[in-house]
């Protein structure tokens, strides 16, 4: 088990010539790249106005507002404790935002199996096809050999770069973004555990991802499993011997188990990653 503060990473530009606007994040935990469980989890800064068009990808994607408003056009609009489930292969924005936000994002390998590309590769694919042409606005603007002017979505112009195919889309298990209010969910005890209780938020697709709230009293231990991330959204406590306090993230692999001590009252998010390997 990885166990990582907030205090070892640095906060970044992140992604900013694919989008209008400045991106900064904390890059808290990565998976390993052209493996098919890959993922990517960031704590990201908006600061000023942003705009990405309407578009889609072929991951998923966890989002939770931590401070801040986020509009996501005519899916919703994204407050404090507001949790986004993005489907692969589902369109969704456009995003805007002209205030100071923060968000946790968990980019992932969806269950079709196409995979996460990660951003270190996405970054030296857009260098080079700033070469030929130039981002927009979230387009990526072109010509062919003939001179015929080609727009084209920044993501999916970086992914064919890397990949040399053309990118094809999964074919979408759900008709749009799941938008969820965690503060409307109940606390709920843990069956078995004393002093645990949680908000099971959601499961998704065959290869069961899914997002849970837990909140552990005092002294009270939380098993960790595998594969996951748990990130401490506040109080403080321990985990197989490391300090956790609020911002800290615990990674477990597929297979991987630990154990979580509360020193005080302990909120986290667990992010479960799919079960990619039936």
């Amino acid at each position: 088990m990885q166990v990582i503060p907030i205090e070892t990473r640095s906060l970044t530009s992140s992604a900013t010539q694919l989008r209008q606007g400045e991106i900064k994040a904390y890059r808290l935990v990565e998976g390993r790249p052209g493996s098919p469980g890959n993922f990517a989890l960031r704590l990201v800064n908006i600061a000023g106005d942003f705009l990405s068009p309407r578009h889609r990808h072929n991951f998923d994607q966890f989002r939770m507002q931590l401070e801040g408003t986020y509009d996501y056009g005519p899916d919703g609009t994204f407050t404090p404790g507001s949790i986004g489930y993005f489907p692969e292969g589902v369109y969704y924005g456009p995003q805007t935002s002209s205030g100071d936000t923060w968000n946790l994002l968990l980019q992932f390998a969806g269950a079709s199996g196409s995979g996460y590309t990660s951003e270190a590769e996405g970054n030296r694919a857009a260098d080079e096809l700033k070469l030929t042409g130039r981002f927009e606005g979230g387009v990526y603007t072109w010509r062919r050999e003939d001179g015929t002017k080609v727009n084209q979505d920044a993501y999916e112009a970086v992914w064919e770069h890397v990949h040399k195919r053309p990118l094809e889309y999964p074919k979408p298990r759900y008709e749009r973004p799941v938008f969820m209010r965690a503060e409307r969910f109940d606390w709920v005890a843990v069956p078995g555990i004393s002093g645990v209780e949680h908000k099971p938020v959601g499961v998704f697709t065959e290869r069961e991802a899914r997002i849970v709230l837990y909140r552990v009293s005092p002294g009270a231990r939380l098993p960790l499993v595998g594969p996951a991330l748990y990130f401490a959204l506040s109080g403080t406590g321990s985990a197989d011997g490391h300090a956790v306090r609020r911002h800290t993230t615990c990674h477990l692999e597929a297979g991987e188990r630990g154990e979580l001590i509360a020193s005080d009252a302990l909120e986290l998010v667990m992010l479960g990653l799919p079960h990619l390997d039936a």
